[in-house]
């Protein structure tokens, strides 16, 4: 009897193209970044990463960025929930409040950073406004008052990208059935059991998917903090750009790169952990 070929199953088949284009896109740019970090011409080399540990910028650019991630998303998405929530309710004019709250999600990062150094320059709107009041104006973004830079670069990224959460966190609710809300209601649950009890389970797939891409989207600010301080106040994928573009030398600028790619896959896996569905695990 003929031997029968082994056929190739057809799982293989459907998912094989999205495997090329990831292997495209992700594999072999990671690859040649690994190898750009850790071999010189002379071999294989840590040169490039000691560099990047002693460069007086690289620790401050991660300090800044956790504190960035650490304060930002927090705020972004108790804005969000808290938009979100005010939807569901239906009031008049529900469409318009969203497509008015969405509208920073259609302007670029750079675009947003122009915007608000209208606002915080030394002679921006902020700064006349105050001094129409007969106060006297700050100096928001100079080097000396890095509080205030921080604080610039968190409003306006808080105002650009808290959109995303929102559209995703709406999304998430459209598809909670109103009737486990109602009735938790009728069997006396108040406002803040409910939203504990029953709406924020079953949004917890929404709330992993958002918090996973602001968490890796706030490690990647850059352009909005470029427009408003330089590097007066250093950010990790800022110091990228730095070192690739100004200063020529991409084998550091990778290794830079490299770190921001390892906090974001751990940061993806520790919510991945955190959020999981215990009752589906067991």
């Amino acid at each position: 009897m003929p031997r029968r070929r082994a056929r190739v199953p057809a799982a293989v088949l459907l998912i094989a193209p999205s495997l090329v284009v990831m292997t495209a896109l992700f594999a072999w740019p990671l690859l040649v970044g690994v190898s750009q970090a850790f071999s010189g011409p002379d071999g294989p080399t840590t040169s490039y990463v000691e560099r990047m540990l002693d460069d007086p910028y690289f620790w401050p650019a991660v300090r800044n960025t956790a504190l960035l991630v650490v304060v930002l998303v927090p705020l972004q998405f108790a804005f969000a929930l808290t938009m979100a929530l005010l939807l569901r309710e239906r009031p008049r004019f529900a469409g318009v409040h969203f497509f008015i709250w969405v509208i920073p999600l259609a302007i670029s990062d750079l675009a947003a950073g122009l915007v608000w150094l209208s606002v915080f320059a030394d002679r921006g709107y902020l700064n006349s406004t105050l001094d129409r009041l007969g106060l006297d104006g700050y100096a928001w973004l100079s080097y000396e008052n890095t509080t205030s830079m921080f604080l610039t670069v968190v409003v306006a990224e808080l105002w650009r990208s808290t959109s995303l959460v929102l559209v995703i966190v709406v999304a998430g609710l459209q598809g909670i059935p109103k009737d486990y809300d109602e009735a938790a209601e009728v069997f006396g649950a108040s406002y803040w059991q409910r939203l504990r009890h029953v709406v924020l389970p079953q949004l917890r797939p929404s709330l992993q998917v958002a918090l996973i891409l602001r968490t890796i989207l706030a490690l990647e600010t850059f352009a909005v903090a470029q427009a408003l301080t330089g590097r007066n106040l250093p950010l990790l994928v800022g110091e990228t750009y730095e070192w690739y573009n100004v200063l020529q030398n991409p084998n550091v600028a990778s290794a830079i790169a490299l770190v921001v790619l390892a906090v974001s896959m751990l940061a993806a896996i520790g919510y991945l952990r955190l959020l999981r569905d215990r009752t589906v695990a067991r």
